[in-house]
């Protein structure tokens, strides 16, 4: 089995991604998460020379091969971490898998130092729908075609956004839609649901991609064969009339 990354791996990774990614709008740790989940799921294969770029936000400057040999080791570990979490089929998801999100210890005491705090998973789904962007017709189609993924796009636009829209498709005073604030214990109970929409869209994929044999026609009696049935008549005046 491929090798997971460990606790240090986790943090070298973060550090490079906070000094060399976050001050050029790439990605943090959680929005990298977000991001791969989407790839390793996406209707469409991927290559590292495509997905990788949009990570840092600009172009990094590496100090020599060998730090971009490590960078280059740690995203493919973190891919191997998605792809692994999304084709888990236990019940118990193990705690190595589990999406990378902050959450904070003490809420009351978090939100009181940043009032944005509770916005947990924020940047997990702003991962994800950027990952979306690299094949988005291809997503398109499979919305297009199955109403549960939509129903999962919406849960993560609700924790990209922060907002639930009221179903109603009423219009406020500012003319958008009438929403309502998404709560801390809503994006939990979102958070708590990812593996299981991951690998929900990790097993459509894999439907989608295994070669069908097609069904062959069955041979066709002649028309004043007996009939196959049994039924002692003529094809032609019985299954076949």
């Amino acid at each position: 089995m491929p090798r997971l990354p460990d606790d240090a791996q986790l943090e070298r990774l973060a550090a490079l991604l906070e000094q060399r990614a976050v001050p050029f709008k790439g990605f943090n740790l959680e929005a990298l998460d977000g991001y791969l989940s989407a790839l390793v799921a996406s209707p469409e294969a991927v290559a590292p020379s495509e997905w990788q770029p949009p990570i840092w936000g600009r172009p990094p400057r590496w100090s020599d091969e060998a730090e971009r040999d490590e960078v280059d080791a740690l995203l493919q570990d973190q891919w191997q971490l998605a792809l692994q979490r999304a084709c888990y089929e236990g019940d118990d998801l193990p705690e190595e898998l589990a999406p990378l999100l902050w959450l904070p210890e003490d809420p009351d005491a978090a939100q009181a130092e940043d009032e944005d705090a509770l916005d947990v998973g924020r940047d997990w789904a702003f991962g994800f729908f950027r990952g979306v962007e690299l094949r988005e017709a291809a997503w398109e189609d499979w919305l297009d075609a199955n109403d549960w993924i939509d129903e999962i796009f919406q849960l993560l636009d609700q924790l990209a956004s922060g907002e639930v829209l009221d179903g109603s498709g009423g219009l406020g005073e500012d003319g958008m839609p009438v929403s309502t604030p998404l709560g801390y214990r809503q994006r939990l109970d979102i958070i708590a649901s990812l593996p299981g929409m991951l690998a929900d869209l990790q097993r459509h994929r894999i439907d989608m991609l295994t070669p069908r044999e097609p069904l062959r026609r069955a041979d066709v009696p002649e028309r004043n064969a007996p009939c196959p049935c049994g039924s002692g008549r003529k094809f032609k005046k019985c299954c076949g009339a």
